[in-house]
């Protein structure tokens, strides 16, 4: 099921694995939050008003920890097995995070005003993705 390592082909910083892999697991920790708890944390966490859409809401919350559960999951691989596709999962995370810091604070913004924690993470995220990625990408020093 897993092919063999690809960690000898790694070539940039070995910080950026570590962050990659620190990355999986604020992936997994928030996915498991959205999936398991009963309000998928909309209304604990979030402080969202849930009363009229509850059913949906949490559905679309389960929804999301499923794929931040599966994404977690992929960057821990790569983290620790994989680590020639990290500056590829670092530019998927720097995709993901920015469009979600655009939704956050530009598009949607506007339709509510609120912002969960999350809003406030991809914001310190961001640079420290850019960061790691050029880190992934310069070959290091022998």
């Amino acid at each position: 099921m897993f092919p063999s390592s690809t960690n000898a082909q790694y070539r940039g910083h070995i910080a950026s694995a570590w962050f990659l892999g620190l990355l999986g697991l604020i992936s997994l920790i928030p996915g498991c939050i959205h999936y398991f708890l009963p309000d998928g944390g909309a209304g604990v966490i979030a402080h969202l008003d849930i009363d009229d859409r509850a059913p949906v809401i949490i559905g679309v919350f389960a929804w999301m920890g499923a794929t931040q559960i599966a994404y977690g999951l992929a960057q821990l691989a790569v983290a620790i097995r994989y680590r020639a596709l990290t500056p590829f999962f670092l530019t998927l995370a720097l995709i993901e995070r920015g469009l979600g810091a655009i939704a956050a604070w530009i598009t949607k913004a506007s339709v509510s005003g609120h912002h969960p924690p999350e809003n406030y993470g991809v914001l310190v995220a961001l640079p420290l993705i850019v960061l790691f990625l050029a880190l992934s990408l310069a070959p290091r020093k022998t």
